[in-house]
């Protein structure tokens, strides 16, 4: 069996000292986790990341850097691995009309304290770290992807 990670994008999207967040629907229960998801064949990781944003909140989103590539593995037997390239930028135009994907119930805007206490669990470990490499300031420019 040849092992292979998941490609997902995640958006951090800050406005206001508040962040876009989504809560949503898994096999586990209710959970958040930043608009993220997996990456299609044939498209590139800043059309994916554009996807998703849009698909789970209704909110047009600019990429304008990457704020970290994490690899992740799931928490339990399943020797599932994710390669999540979490990107940094501005939303540009919102569709409150659009519905939103299966499984997400709703987009907030709360701010980092209200992420971390949130009574919903988080999605994965990775929505603190990227939070927390946020708010650190790392960043790294889109032109460090080869495709954009």
């Amino acid at each position: 069996m040849r092992w292979k990670p998941n490609v997902t994008v995640a958006a951090i999207i800050e406005a206001g000292g508040r962040f876009l967040i989504v809560e949503e629907d898994t096999e586990l229960g209710r959970q958040i986790n930043q608009p993220a998801g997996h990456l299609e064949h044939g498209e590139s990781l800043v059309d994916a990341v554009r996807r998703e944003v849009l698909e789970e909140t209704g909110y047009e989103f600019e990429p304008e850097g990457l704020v970290g590539i994490y690899l992740s593995d799931k928490a339990d037997s399943t020797d599932i691995s994710y390669l999540r390239f979490a990107f940094f930028g501005r939303v540009i135009a919102h569709h409150p009309e659009r519905p939103l994907d299966v499984g997400i119930v709703a987009a907030h805007w709360l701010s980092a304290e209200e992420i971390l206490a949130h009574h919903y669990p988080h999605r994965s470990p990775l929505v603190a770290r990227c939070l927390a490499d946020w708010q650190a300031g790392q960043r790294a420019p889109l032109s460090l992807l080869d495709r954009v």
